[in-house]
């Protein structure tokens, strides 16, 4: 992961007079623990096209005619490049990646060391081209399924209680969906009904599965580990 950094300084200082380089993201990446290099190179090839570069969900954002096309970001084991219509992209290489089963439109591009990015530059920036295409075309991903399959468990409860299913019908379409999919997950009855009894008070009052429920999160309404601090 220390490859090249004294090329990738060069890189940097060529780039920070660009007129599409972000300082910010510069500060970012500065700091950035791990798979520093491997998202300076990532950054260098991204900058050879007309983004406008920003810092969205806290990771850098690459953006195009006011359209959000792709981040970059570090994760445990890998950095990777994430295309928000990536499931449009024809993927001649075959090396798209679902990041999630529920999944819609996103798909991840994973690397490990810079020789392996270097070595992917030219098939990279075509994806890239391709995904600028796909938003000057307006292209859009399929409508998401947005009918809710509730479960018996959850079922069950709204019988039980009308005033806890007057509060998750009050949810917003995105919270409903976020538990639905939290509770659906468990395969044993009785791991879901223990889900849905755990954050049964939580959806009474209004809140989301990762919404902020000490009041000190930073990135409101969205929890940030804040509570911790209470503990």
């Amino acid at each position: 992961m220390e490859y090249g950094l004294r090329s990738l300084l060069s890189y940097s200082q060529y780039y920070f007079s660009s007129s599409n380089m972000n300082k910010k993201v510069t500060a970012l990446l500065s700091k950035a623990k791990h798979w520093q290099a491997e998202l300076e190179q990532l950054r260098a090839i991204l900058l050879e096209f007309p983004f406008t570069e920003e810092i969205k969900w806290g990771v850098p954002c690459y953006v195009f005619e006011h359209k959000n096309i792709l981040i970059i970001q570090g994760f445990k084991e890998y950095c990777g490049l994430l295309f928000f219509k990536g499931a449009l992209l024809k993927d001649a290489k075959g090396i798209l990646i679902k990041p999630g089963e529920n999944t819609q439109g996103g798909r991840l591009i994973r690397f490990k060391s810079v020789p392996e990015i270097l070595k992917m530059k030219t098939p990279l920036k075509a994806y890239i081209k391709e995904a600028i295409e796909i938003e000057k075309k307006g292209l859009k991903l399929a409508p998401i399924n947005t009918e809710l399959i509730i479960p018996e468990e959850l079922v069950r409860q709204f019988k039980k209680d009308p005033i806890f299913k007057k509060a998750f019908h009050a949810l917003t379409p995105g919270r409903q969906r976020a538990y639905n999919m939290f509770f659906t997950a468990a395969k044993q009855t009785t791991t879901r009904e223990t889900r849905i009894e755990k954050y049964r008070q939580q959806i009474i009052n209004g809140k989301g599965i990762n919404d902020c429920t000490c009041g000190l999160s930073n990135k409101m309404p969205y929890c940030d580990g804040s509570h911790k601090q209470l503990k």
